[in-house]
């Protein structure tokens, strides 16, 4: 009888994951786009969680090195005019960001940003973890970035899950970390933003 509901539910469980979708610019596009943000280096996780249940709906990272690009695994997110490398999206300038957080925060969605400065170092070796680590498939966004900050230094209080609030609870145990939280109508529920 249990080879009989494995035999069922495998193939479910999988098309839920999906086939990652790989997307690339071409260099003159991503030459073109490439922002430098005057702000410190710094590694934002992104959580997209549920207004309804608090579920955590999805998880990216900006990396703020000498560019700055968002680490969009497996997202939805897609605009013509950002160009995008196997889920990293190039040209994050503050309209960008603005537009990228804006898509996420719905009425039905709220988006926590978690910021940790970092050295120049630990950014330069972020952008060069996301943008070597390829198209995520679907549901494996909190995995591929817990993958990679199990990488850097400074980040050893982040396990490795594939869930986004498990992440975002692991992120605000890391020295330094600020946060946000951003609802639809710009303001938390009590009318404060916070930071």
């Amino acid at each position: 009888m249990r080879h009989w509901i494995v035999a069922i539910l495998l193939p479910l469980a999988l098309a839920a994951c999906g086939a990652a979708e790989p997307r690339w610019a071409t260099d003159e596009q991503v030459a073109q786009a490439i922002y430098r943000h005057n702000g410190p280096p710094s590694l934002t996780l992104v959580t997209v969680i549920s207004n309804e249940n608090g579920s955590g709906g999805h998880s990216g990272l900006i990396v703020n090195g000498s560019q700055r690009v968002v680490f969009d695994p497996a997202g939805s997110f897609k605009a013509d005019m950002i160009p995008e490398r196997n889920d990293v999206l190039f040209g994050v300038s503050p309209r960008v960001l603005d537009f990228y957080i804006d898509y996420h925060a719905r009425p039905e969605w709220h988006v926590v940003l978690q910021e940790v400065k970092v050295s120049p170092e630990v950014a330069q070796k972020a952008l060069a973890l996301v943008q070597n680590y390829g198209a995520v498939p679907k549901a494996q966004c909190a995995n591929s970035i817990t993958e990679i900050l199990a990488q850097l230094p400074g980040f050893t209080q982040v396990g490795n899950t594939w869930y986004p609030k498990r992440a975002m609870a692991d992120y605000a145990k890391v020295p330094g970390v600020s946060q946000r939280k951003i609802y639809d109508n710009e303001e938390e529920p009590d009318g404060k933003v916070r930071f």
